[in-house]
């Protein structure tokens, strides 16, 4: 089968206004904005209990016998700040956080991870792992919690210095089956807890945006075989690689 196109991010503020997009059963429409420069960035998005954290060990594991350095994060997290703000936004003793609180400190913790890690390891031409990113943000507080794609996207935009990514992994899960998954003997986190419905709208956002960019993203489905999955994303990984050698 031949490989997926490979190309870069697209830029997050929408060119044309969310309502128009919206009355057209879509969502908005990006602009093509191809990151740069070393270093191979790849972002694991996906809803509750969808294998993400999983998925990006095994990949780390192959990407390291194969030498070089391969860092992997997550958010909210991977500085001491934004693990302290992660704290407080999955803790249910946190309660009903406003909306546009949460999406604030959710832009918080990702510029001081972006600026503290994941952008000093790609200056170091490293392979960055990320578990979760602007799109995460764009699916839980800009569909979720209603607050706006576009509004949530220029926040990110803004937190992250325009930096995206090469790839986004879209391990696509049922949010029920999902939730199940996720169930630990602690109990649901802050989000886990929310209605169904908002896991829906954060998985229907999570498909809308992966339909519009489909040469950033890798779609599976989480309910394959874990082997099956896993090979799926070494590949595209490994086209990635490839295109980021390519002369420019």
């Amino acid at each position: 089968m031949t490989p997926p196109r490979v190309v870069g991010a697209a830029a997050y503020p929408p060119t044309v206004s969310e309502p128009t997009a919206a009355a057209a059963g879509r969502e908005p429409a990006v602009a093509d904005d191809r990151r740069s420069g070393p270093g191979l960035f790849v972002v694991f998005e996906g809803g509750e209990g969808a294998g993400k954290s999983t998925q990006l060990a095994r990949l780390a594991t192959s990407l390291r016998r194969a030498g070089g350095e391969v860092v992997c994060t997550r958010e909210p997290g991977g500085t001491p700040a934004a693990e302290a703000i992660r704290g407080l936004l999955l803790d249910p003793a946190t309660g009903g956080l406003d909306s546009r609180a949460e999406a604030l400190l959710f832009a918080a913790a990702r510029a001081d991870h972006v600026a503290r890690v994941v952008r000093p390891a790609l200056q170091r031409d490293a392979i960055v792992l990320c578990d979760r990113y602007v799109d995460s943000s764009v699916a839980y507080q800009g569909r979720g919690r209603g607050l706006g794609v576009a509004a949530v996207a220029q926040l990110s935009r803004w937190a992250t210095e325009e930096l995206h990514p090469d790839l986004t992994v879209l391990l696509d899960i049922d949010p029920a089956a999902g939730l199940r998954r996720a169930r630990s003997a602690a109990g649901p986190d802050r989000l886990e807890a929310e209605e169904m419905a908002f896991h829906d709208r954060v998985a229907q956002a999570f498909r809308d945006l992966a339909a519009a960019d489909p040469g950033r993203y890798l779609v599976l489905d989480a309910r394959a075989p874990a082997d099956q999955v896993a090979a799926a994303i070494a590949s595209r990984v490994e086209a990635s690689l490839a295109a980021k050698r390519l002369p420019q």
